[in-house]
């Protein structure tokens, strides 16, 4: 098995490019990827700082690492999510990457923050797991990203991924998360810009690239996420690639060129009717945001006194640089 490149000893295989890499050149093949993502959906300029969510896992690392290569001015945020053993393997694998590279990570616990992980949130709440997680993590995200004045906020996620929500969405005809599926979504109503720059790549490709970049990572699973739907999406379009290597990007990039379009009005209507939460000032739908809802749910208050303890003062955010000891 040679390089497509140079003919040298691959490493790895890539079905859907019929191609074999050695590793100088698959690692220039992601990050060629990620430039051309870039580029085609205009997601950052030069210049632009920008914050990537970072869960301690293959694609955020991997994405954090590839932006700095490509001289972009990067921070990370962690979310501490009060899940056991998982977050705080998953708190040490993205602080070890900051500080073996001198990096600024910026850090918010959900527990000591806001009273509740999501263990006990989503019980309270009486939410699933992964959307209680879900909820929490869009909304400290973009709370950091515009605290920060950050130019734009960027996530791991995949072509795996896009594919999989893809794909339940289709299967529902969610017209709303439909139109929200886009590789950007511009700033607007209170929102940071935010950007998914991994969207040519799959998760093989990205753990691949972290073990060829020697990048440590949270390896398991979160033990919350059993039964998700989107884990079995995922497994479907596992089994159609395998068959047919390409049909994942040849279904999410279609979607892209042939039907996002049909459903802009549908996201143009939602963001119209977007207020401001007269608890923590975030937009939303109603009077109060659905975070500061759950939070009332998971905490137990439910009063108007709650503003001290969800909003009225900014998220203390707790920065690591390369000493480890916060800033």
């Amino acid at each position: 098995m040679k390089c497509r490149v140079c003919r040298q000893p691959a490493v790895i295989d890539v079905r859907r490019h019929n191609a074999n890499f050695c590793e100088e050149h698959f690692v220039r093949l992601c990050r060629d990827q990620v430039v051309k993502a870039i580029e085609a959906f205009e997601m950052l300029s030069p210049g632009d700082r920008v914050l990537v969510a970072v869960s301690g896992g293959k694609d955020s690392l991997a994405l954090w690492d590839i932006l700095l290569a490509l001289g972009y001015e990067v921070d990370g945020l962690y979310l501490g999510l009060g899940i056991g053993d998982y977050s705080e393997g998953s708190g040490h694998h993205a602080r070890e990457f900051a500080a073996a590279r001198g990096l600024r990570l910026l850090e918010v616990d959900l527990r000591s923050e806001h009273g509740f992980g999501i263990p006990d949130g989503s019980r309270a709440a009486n939410r699933p797991p992964c959307s209680a997680c879900g909820l929490s993590k869009r909304h400290l995200f973009d709370r950091a990203a515009r605290e920060g004045d950050y130019d734009a906020l960027a996530t791991g996620h995949n072509l795996d991924d896009e594919a999989a929500v893809l794909f339940g969405n289709v299967l529902r005809w969610e017209g709303e998360y439909l139109a929200r599926q886009m590789p950007v979504l511009p700033a607007g109503n209170g929102f940071p810009r935010k950007v998914k720059p991994l969207v040519r790549l799959g998760e093989r490709e990205t753990a691949a690239y972290c073990v060829l970049r020697g990048i440590d990572y949270q390896v398991e699973e979160c033990p919350m996420a059993a039964g998700n739907r989107h884990l079995g999406y995922k497994a479907a379009l596992n089994a159609v690639e395998a068959q047919s290597p390409g049909t994942r990007h040849a279904f999410y990039f279609g979607f892209l060129d042939r039907a996002a379009d049909l459903f802009r009005s549908q996201m143009a209507e939602v963001d119209q009717g977007l207020g401001t939460c007269a608890t923590c000032g975030s937009p939303a739908n109603g009077e109060v945001c659905a975070f500061c809802r759950l939070v009332d749910r998971a905490t137990g208050d439910r009063g108007p006194t709650h503003d001290a303890a969800v909003g009225r003062v900014p998220v203390r955010l707790e920065s690591r640089r390369d000493d480890g000891v916060p800033g």
